[in-house]
């Protein structure tokens, strides 16, 4: 398994170039569909999170759930394409995903 780390190192190297970089949104964009990859994950993950503040919360109000499920609706909703746009913008003769 590689470190985070040595990624950044990875990144960091002298001759990275955009289409490497582009790279990396675009192999989370396709894993976007897998359940069981980041942002499905991490989005499940605040779900689960906010359903439970909504459990324990004092007075039920929603000020503890409310940002989570916030969080989580803005990765679903928003993740993907904002991936797709950093990948153009780091690659624009790159395959789009």
């Amino acid at each position: 398994m590689t470190s985070r780390q040595q990624v950044q190192d990875g990144l960091n190297a002298d001759d990275v170039d955009t289409r490497e970089l582009a790279a990396i949104p675009r192999e989370l964009q396709e894993d976007n569909n897998d359940p069981r990859s980041l942002l499905p994950m991490l989005a499940q993950l605040l779900s689960t999170a906010a359903r439970r503040a909504e459990q324990i919360e004092p007075d039920r109000d929603g000020d503890a759930s409310r940002s989570p499920h916030e969080a989580a609706a803005l990765i679903t909703d928003n993740g993907g394409q904002r991936l797709n746009w950093a990948a153009r913008s780091l690659n624009p003769q790159g395959d789009v995903q």
